[in-house]
């Protein structure tokens, strides 16, 4: 399958704050960030749940979704993602319902079992529950989204008696769904067996991008056929580190140390994620650059990126952009300006007529020229003879 017609463009915010930053005014950017893309003309933002390890500091995606929602227009935004184990699927559902009343439609519920440990562990839940808690999670959620009975369910980690959500969703039948998948298959089976959409996280523990995403989506697709249902590529999403500046030289010395942060400080040190690289810290982004796992450079450069990840995954629907503040404020805003301009019309079909008007008028123009010199003769001619 090529790329849909017009490829979605989003982020998925964690978000990621470097430690000894005011965590209020990095709140702030990150709302000043989801308005700057409504105005680019994003579609999507995805905003992450957390409860430890420091740097993603949003508790609550439901909460900071509403407050953005009032600062923007178009976008679409997402949990990205609630994780399921940790909280009533009732409340999941009712919560999402109400905040698409409130966004007129603009929300997408994207759904995981937890990506730290650390929260599970404060949290006392057993991380070998996780995957199968929100696979039933999963399950009630989207019976509560589309049916009318009453729904009485016994688990042993939550209860339903004769339970619905009072308001039914805003959009019909529901607001998109989406499971996060990274290395191991559980998202993919997940989005196979409900129907579900898929967030793709970029692999961060090991030196590159998987290659295997097109078997990963065949996961899903064989799962959807076992369990009666449909899965389809527009509702695949990429996710993927980029930064972009006029030159790559230019884009890479911008991030040299944010970038080596986040990946060793953070994924690595804090968090526990191995990662194979004993080289100097500022060349870790040249190391994740050369090995694929980040896109660094020039819109061309990210234009070849999605080209290469349209041939290795088979298509996919939406690209999103991993949320980082890895250059100053206005470098971080021009990065993303840039793939507006530039890297979004190339895979969205808008420079298509403008295109081709532009090749018509100048394969035509010596005809045109002649033309628009035949009608100025013809009304000096007509000028001269009313003297």
């Amino acid at each position: 399958m090529s790329l849909p017609e017009r490829l979605k463009f989003g982020i998925f915010m964690g978000p990621f704050h470097h430690l000894g930053d005011n965590p209020t005014l990095a709140l702030e950017r990150d709302l000043e960030t989801i308005q700057w893309l409504d105005y680019l003309d994003f579609d999507e933002a995805w905003v992450g749940e957390h409860h430890s390890a420091g740097w993603e500091t949003i508790a609550s995606p439901e909460v900071f979704i509403g407050v953005a929602a009032e600062r923007t227009k178009n976008i679409k935004l997402g949990t990205g993602v609630a994780s399921l184990p940790y909280h009533h699927p009732l409340m999941v559902t009712n919560r999402m319902v109400l905040l698409d009343h409130l966004t007129r439609g603009r929300v997408m519920l994207g759904v995981g079992p937890g990506a730290l440990v650390s929260d599970a562990y404060q949290l006392g839940i057993d991380p070998n529950t996780q995957r199968p808690r929100m696979d039933e999670s999963i399950g009630i959620i989207k019976r509560l989204l589309t049916e009318d009975d009453p729904i009485t369910h016994e688990s042993d980690w939550f209860t339903l008696r004769e339970a619905r959500t009072q308001l039914k969703p805003y959009t019909k039948p529901h607001f998109p769904i989406a499971v996060a998948a990274s290395q191991s298959p559980s998202g993919m089976v997940a989005a196979g067996k409900h129907g579900l959409g898929v967030l793709s996280v970029s692999v961060v523990r090991g030196g590159s991008i998987a290659s295997n995403l097109g078997d990963f989506w065949k996961i899903a697709e064989e799962t959807a056929e076992e369990h009666n249902q449909k899965v389809s590529r527009k509702d695949w999403r990429i996710v993927l580190n980029v930064h972009l500046a006029d030159s790559k030289k230019e884009a890479m010395d911008q991030i040299r140390e944010k970038a080596a942060a986040y990946q060793l400080d953070y994924f690595h040190k804090t968090v526990g994620f191995p990662f194979d690289y004993d080289g100097p810290r500022d060349k870790i982004v040249d190391y994740m650059v050369d090995n694929g796992a980040w896109c660094v450079g020039t819109p061309d450069d990210l234009i070849q990126k999605i080209k290469q990840l349209q041939e290795q995954t088979g298509g996919f629907g939406g690209f999103m952009i991993q949320a980082t503040e890895w250059g100053n404020r206005e470098q971080v805003k021009y990065s993303y300006e840039l793939i507006s301009r530039y890297v979004m019309p190339h895979f969205q079909g808008s420079l298509t007529n403008l295109t081709s008007s532009q090749n018509w008028v100048e394969s035509h123009r010596e005809e045109l020229l002649d033309l628009r010199n035949q009608s100025l003769d013809q009304a000096m001619k007509s000028f001269t003879s009313k003297k």
